[in-house]
């Protein structure tokens, strides 16, 4: 393992330094937010991960995580405590939002990069009053192990490589995730794709398979195949608060825009649902994708 680059996240008299440390997924960088004297950027192998302030942790920066913030703020009536498994870690801000926005969550973070989540708990440290534990594991055998109808909510969040992996785009694998929700349940996902939008259309129609109801929020730049970028997939076995998300979505500083029902049908233009026979990683992004907008890969 390379040699680990550790500075005082106060920086002293001075201002924070940025952390570089070798992680199992690659080179983890922790960035300083120049404006926000807590706010941390976290990088992979130089590509953004997640963005958190730990004076503020409602606060978020990435367009994927507002949106998933926003998911996160309509599955439920406000303030009601939810159980959540998070599928990828990063620097743990949809946890940290959640337990925030909703005192008293229980949280399940699972992370298969043990490094990266020492790294986290050491320059960033949860606060010890939240419900939020982590498990370093893979995804899917993660969540193998949570017992039937634990969870009101599912987040996935995972990328290898800015790839996510070929094993988490199946009907079996989010047939796992079906069971581990409890009737009435949402499972949203972080997707990155880009013309011609395969991989996208596919899993939309893969969620389909498994889910009467479904949502897509992304820039609409994405969901027209002009670039690459990320989008947020919401599903349930009831109606989506597709008014309420849309609006907000729209609102955003980088306003989206939100596809359902027939719209989104025919977005996926017929595409297959993937299984674990057909599955493959999601698309290589292309160089400096992340480095300009709130996504990442």
């Amino acid at each position: 393992m390379a040699k680990s680059k550790r500075r005082s996240r106060t920086g002293g008299a001075g201002s924070p330094e940025p952390v570089v440390e070798q992680v199992d997924g690659g080179l983890a960088e922790l960035i300083p937010d120049r404006e926000r004297p807590r706010g941390w950027t976290l990088l992979l192998d130089g590509a953004p991960q997640s963005h958190v302030d730990l004076d503020d942790p409602v606060h978020l920066s990435f367009e994927y995580q507002r949106r998933l913030g926003h998911v996160a703020d309509l599955v439920a009536p406000p303030g009601r405590p939810l159980q959540v498994v998070h599928l990828g870690g990063g620097a743990f801000t949809l946890a940290r939002y959640i337990a925030a926005t909703r005192p008293r969550s229980t949280q399940q973070i699972v992370e298969l990069d043990a490094l990266l989540v020492q790294l986290v708990r050491k320059q960033l440290p949860l606060d010890p009053g939240t419900r939020i534990r982590v498990r370093s594991d893979d995804a899917r055998a993660g969540l193998g192990k949570f017992p039937d109808g634990w969870a009101d909510l599912v987040i996935a969040d995972v990328f290898s490589g800015a790839r996510t992996p070929a094993h988490l785009t199946s009907t079996e694998f989010l047939a796992e995730v079906r069971r581990v929700l409890k009737p009435g349940g949402h499972y949203a996902a972080n997707l990155a794709d880009g013309p011609p939008l395969a991989h996208l259309r596919a899993q939309v129609a893969t969620a389909a398979a498994l889910f009467p109801e479904l949502a897509l929020a992304a820039d609409p730049a994405v969901l027209r195949g002009r670039r690459f970028g990320n989008a947020v997939l919401l599903a349930s076995d009831v109606p989506l608060p597709v008014a309420e998300l849309t609006r907000r979505v729209a609102s955003d500083p980088h306003p989206g825009r939100v596809e359902h029902g027939r719209a989104l049908t025919d977005f996926t233009g017929g595409a297959a649902a993937v299984t674990d026979a057909s599955a493959k990683p999601s698309p290589v992004p292309p160089p400096a994708t992340f480095r300009q907008r709130g996504d990442r890969g």
